[in-house]
């Protein structure tokens, strides 16, 4: 396993990550999410992703009893959660990043995790209804308090992570620290442009999510929506039309062939193209069986052979 800095700070993470989002609760109970998690552990990962929103909360649950169950050493590992969606439907605790909301999901978040503090904490939308100062002092009172160690944002534009990091400055607070966007070879633009400064001039961090765009680059849409996938469980409806579409589908076919001449899965080689990529922190994987995180895991094998040529060829195939 690659470990690589998460943005300008001094703590390092797996460059391959284990997330929870749509598996943990809805396809993995506890017993899966032990075996999973421990073969991604044993494969080198230190990074496990989450979010309050997950399953309303059961995901965090879930993973913090698998913790329990696992006993690893709490300094070995990083954990993370996310927040605006929340878990109620008060006024002030949906849809928000005000500071009351944040300053109390912290709390629930700990409580259903079991722990004392977690690693990573994220802004997991921007609010254009809270004045990003509030949210930015909210933040740093969270990490000052040491129930997180850092803290950042994911999917906001880059005007706002940049005026959070501005005030954070002017302040002499902590600062945002990473990106959590969606990045894959169907969805680039704004991980590659819109994010560039923040990259080049600020160093920021990213954990990328979203590796196979919800398994349309495994090539398991190709002929249809299988029974069992995500795009049929429900509250996930808007992802079929998502996977049904069209230009996607033969861009992965054609892409298909690419991974075929390397003789490797189209989603190893596609989560070895997000590895070349030296903005990318950690790539956040998920998986709803013990043998797709053993699959996941082998993309480290398949950077190498990622060449300029290689790299060329998806190049064409995306832009054409």
């Amino acid at each position: 396993m690659e470990y690589r800095y998460l943005g300008r700070s001094g703590i390092r993470v797996s460059a391959l990550s284990l997330g929870s989002w749509v598996t943990f609760h809805n396809q993995v109970n506890v017993a899966d999410a032990v075996n999973m998690m421990a073969a991604a552990y044993d494969a080198g990962v230190n990074f496990f992703d989450n979010a309050e929103a997950y399953a309303k909360g059961k995901s965090e649950e879930i993973m913090g009893a698998a913790l329990k169950k696992l006993g690893w050493r709490r300094s070995s590992y990083l954990i993370s959660t996310k927040f605006f969606w929340g878990v109620n439907e008060g006024i002030n605790e949906k849809d928000t990043l005000n500071r009351k909301y944040l300053l109390e999901a912290i709390n629930g978040s700990l409580k259903r995790f079991g722990l004392d503090h977690v690693d990573l904490v994220y802004c997991h939308r921007p609010d254009p209804n809270t004045p990003i100062e509030e949210t930015v002092w909210a933040m740093h009172n969270i990490v000052e308090s040491g129930k997180a160690f850092y803290w950042g944002t994911s999917e906001w534009p880059a005007a706002d992570i940049l005026a959070a990091i501005e005030i954070a400055e002017r302040h002499h607070l902590h600062k945002p620290l990473m990106e959590q966007p969606q990045y894959n070879l169907l969805h680039r633009e704004r991980f590659e442009v819109e994010y560039a400064r923040l990259f080049k001039d600020y160093g920021y961090g990213s954990t990328t999510w979203s590796p196979l765009a919800s398994g349309l680059l495994t090539g398991k849409y190709n002929q249809g929506i299988p029974a069992g996938t995500r795009a049929t469980l429900p509250g996930y409806e808007w992802l079929k039309d998502r996977v049904a579409d069209k230009a996607k589908i033969e861009k992965v076919a054609r892409l298909q062939k690419v991974a075929d001449g390397l003789g490797v899965p189209l989603a190893q080689m596609a989560i070895a193209w997000i590895l070349k990529n030296p903005n990318v922190s950690s790539v956040i994987t998920g998986a709803s069986k013990l043998e797709q995180v053993k699959e996941n895991m082998k993309a480290m094998d398949v950077v190498a052979q990622m060449t300029p040529d290689v790299m060329e060829s998806i190049r064409v195939v995306l832009e054409d």
